[in-house]
């Protein structure tokens, strides 16, 4: 996007194109608000942390869960007013409760049977919507075969970075 900033200059109004859910756009004003960069016991927020590490590091590309697709205007506007590098950005789909919450540990989410690991390793597969091949790969090493070409379909249908 030629003008990150939005139309017209307005520098709360952060656009850019996520490689997986598509173009975005969030007003930092309306939308968000004043959010923190330095908490109250003295440590960094994540905010800013990140966007300092990934310049640091020379981050080009970011691939992370879908859950943090809301945070990433305010990194772009961290990383704008910091004179930094925005990387390109690919948010992938994570498994939700019927809250809307990402099932994992710290939403006390159960933890996957571990007895069959091929059949819980389907069912991700299938909440995440991933299409695998039919029949069911009979093996483990065949579900990672089967899964790596899927996400291989998957991200070749994604526009170029």
């Amino acid at each position: 996007d030629d003008d990150p900033a939005g139309a017209h200059g307005n520098p709360a109004l952060i656009r850019f194109d996520d490689r997986w859910q598509g173009s975005q756009q969030q007003n930092l004003a309306t939308e968000v608000g004043d959010f923190v960069l330095l908490r109250a016991d003295g440590q960094w927020a994540y905010q800013l942390a990140v966007v300092v590490d990934d310049a640091e590091q020379h981050i080009t590309h970011v691939v992370r869960g879908a859950d943090l697709l809301d945070s990433t205007a305010r990194q772009i506007w961290l990383q704008q007013c910091l004179g930094v590098t925005t990387p390109a950005y690919l948010h992938v789909p994570v498994v939700m409760n019927e809250e809307g919450e990402k099932l994992s540990k710290q939403t006390g989410a159960q933890a996957l049977d571990a007895s069959r690991p091929l059949e819980a390793l389907m069912n991700a597969a299938r909440h995440l919507g991933l299409a695998l091949h039919e029949p069911a790969p009979p093996t483990l090493e065949a579900f990672q075969a089967d899964a790596i070409d899927a996400w291989k379909r998957r991200l070749a249908q994604l526009p170029a970075a």
